[in-house]
């Protein structure tokens, strides 16, 4: 959906586990900024959260020199099923970019989760990235990126795509 609503604004989405140069995909100069994403599979670990090829390079990306570099984050999970966790790959996701300098942005309110904890809450009332939960409230979700993205967008000072 994300791209759906940036269009050609966008660069085509890539899986982390199919990206043979880390280190230029994660520094294209051609690009505004990065939006990245992962599920919480591996809940309740300190690390290696999200279960996918993201927990074999998180290390790799603290180690990148990404001052200046604008990155969004975003978590899937079910707030309902793990509501301990929620999301909280996200949270690693965003700790591993921020410790590599890059400039995040993207974090969203909590308001209108269920959730009773998530390492992805690292400020009272937010997360560090869009929470999406298809399992409980499906219903949310286009409503939430289309938002999300639009507040990223500026954020990054990114040009806004036209609209569709």
């Amino acid at each position: 959906i994300i791209k759906d609503v940036l269009g050609d604004a966008a660069a085509e989405p890539q899986d982390i586990g199919e990206v043979s140069d880390l280190s230029a995909a994660l520094t294209d100069p051609s690009l505004d900024g990065l939006i990245v994403g992962a599920p919480t599979w591996n809940t309740g670990a300190d690390e290696g959260r999200s279960g996918t090829a993201w927990d074999d390079v998180v290390a790799q990306v603290k180690g990148l020199s990404l001052q200046g570099r604008k990155v969004a984050v975003f978590g899937c999970g079910d707030q309902h099923g793990y509501g301990d966790y929620f999301c909280d790959a996200m949270e690693e996701l965003h700790s591993s970019f921020a410790s590599a300098g890059a400039d995040m942005v993207g974090s969203w309110p909590t308001k209108g989760y269920e959730h009773s904890e998530s390492k992805a809450e690292i400020e009272p009332g937010f997360f560090c990235g869009l929470a999406i939960d298809e399992d409980n409230q499906g219903e949310l979700t286009e409503g939430r990126i289309k938002q999300w993205t639009a507040q990223v967008v500026q954020e990054m000072g990114a040009k806004a795509p036209a609209a569709a």
